[in-house]
């Protein structure tokens, strides 16, 4: 979009902190260089135009049941297991870690094998609508900074992660402490010096099993010299209780603050939720790994119940899918599992809704990253990170009936739909993917 304001015209779905999902019909929506400059009711459209000067080829009529949504954010994903996403989900998570994933990402070390992966996973997931993506890399520094490269040629906004690990792993995948901090800093300040704000640098220890106390330390230190955000896994597996108190090793380090996002969270004490809610962290909810890699299911209802931060993920590839609206369904029938199992016991348990299922995937996402004043809704000030939804697109995955209310086409998308029905994907403004 260039300097005159561009407009959408029509309707438009988000969550606002109040309400899980708010439906303006109706409505127009100003953009001018890539921020949100006014949203108002129809009416005032030709005044709007007047005003900000807007061309009449500016202004974007969607058509009938087309609707905006914003973005959706997944809070967690690895770009070097895209490769064997799908495949290789037999094996529960540390035999799956040895047998498949340290191979796999120890090959990235080769720019060209890089290249072809992360161009790959950074296009398949913006054609899926994920506007932003909380990504892990691998130790690999000059293969790190070629997934940037890519994230910023696609136009997607990223935290984007220098994996450490300096213990307990293959000694073909490992790094020594001196090596790992070295790297990351130099990734750090060279991601910095782009001043790109769409893409930011990642604090990124794989696991408290995978990192000593002191290069844990020392990433604290490093996070915040740089003020930057942090990502770790937690509580993945049952095994992982018998092994530290996680999050206090990770908030002795100086690891846990208001931007840092926690994966997976399974088998998360109340004290530890407490604690958690106290430093502002978040939890990006895995459902679709959780399951895959048979590691449990998180209970969201407590989580939201203790006032803590928590976002969707896809988790490629201990999920299998890139898809956000995937990730929906999966917490979806991870809530409704639980639900039975509960009511079994003779308690009334409340299963998450849709409404609150759309809220995780796009304001609660940008809540866990730090990134709520900036994503996440429709709000005059805000970057408009938003898709552009059509049910009635050729080849639809699913149908839509003369009866059908426009509650009942939202659910259908979110259940049913897929990247056909995504027609335009913007990211700050600007369109990153579409047909």
């Amino acid at each position: 979009m260039a300097d005159s304001a561009t407009v959408f015209h029509g309707t438009f779905v988000h969550s606002t902190k109040e309400e899980d999902m708010v439906i303006h019909s109706d409505m127009v929506i100003g953009v001018k260089r890539g921020k949100i400059i006014f949203i108002e009711h129809e009416t005032s459209l030709p005044d709007l135009m007047s005003e900000y000067s807007v061309p009449r080829d500016n202004v974007r009529h969607l058509e009938k049941w087309q609707f905006l949504i914003p973005g959706l954010v997944d809070t967690h994903i690895h770009a070097p297991q895209y490769t064997f996403a799908g495949s290789n989900m037999d094996l529960q998570l540390y035999d799956w870690l040895n047998t498949y994933t340290y191979p796999t990402e120890a090959k990235f070390k080769d720019l060209t094998y890089a290249m072809d992966v992360y161009s790959k996973v950074v296009d398949r997931t913006l054609k899926n609508g994920t506007t932003t993506a909380c990504y892990y890399a691998t130790l690999h520094r000059d293969a790190t900074n070629l997934l940037l490269q890519v994230i910023e040629k696609a136009g997607q906004r990223a935290y984007v992660g220098k994996v450490n690990m300096d213990c307990r792993t293959p000694s073909f995948y490992q790094e020594t402490t001196e090596e790992s901090l070295e790297e990351t800093e130099k990734f750090v300040e060279s991601t910095i010096s782009k001043k790109n704000p769409l893409v930011t640098p990642i604090i990124t220890p794989r696991s408290i099993g995978t990192s000593s106390e002191e290069l844990r330390t020392s990433l604290g230190q490093l996070s915040q010299q740089y003020q930057l955000p942090v990502q770790t896994h937690v509580l993945e597996t049952r095994g992982d209780l018998a092994t530290f108190d996680h999050l206090h090793v990770w908030d002795k380090a100086g690891l846990l603050k208001h931007n840092t996002v926690l994966a997976h969270c399974v088998y998360m004490s109340e004290v530890q939720l407490d604690l958690l809610r106290q430093r502002g962290s978040g939890i990006a909810h895995c459902p679709n790994s959780n399951i895959t890699l048979r590691s449990g299911f998180l209970d969201v209802r407590n989580v939201l119940a203790k006032g803590c931060k928590i976002g969707l993920a896809t988790d490629v590839s201990g999920g299998y899918s890139s898809s956000m609206l995937d990730a929906l369904r999966s917490a979806s029938q991870v809530s409704k599992t639980i639900a039975i199992q509960r009511e079994e016991r003779g308690e009334n348990y409340k299963m998450l809704s849709y409404k609150e299922l759309f809220r995780l995937a796009t304001l609660g996402g940008s809540e866990v990253m730090g990134l709520d004043e900036t994503i996440g809704n429709f709000q005059v000030g805000k970057d408009f990170d938003a898709i552009v939804v059509d049910p009635l697109v050729e080849n639809s995955p699913f149908d839509v009936f003369s009866t059908d209310t426009f509650s009942d086409i939202i659910q259908k998308f979110l259940f049913l739909g897929d990247d056909r029905n995504m027609i335009d994907v913007f990211v700050a403004g600007t369109r990153a993917s579409g047909r």
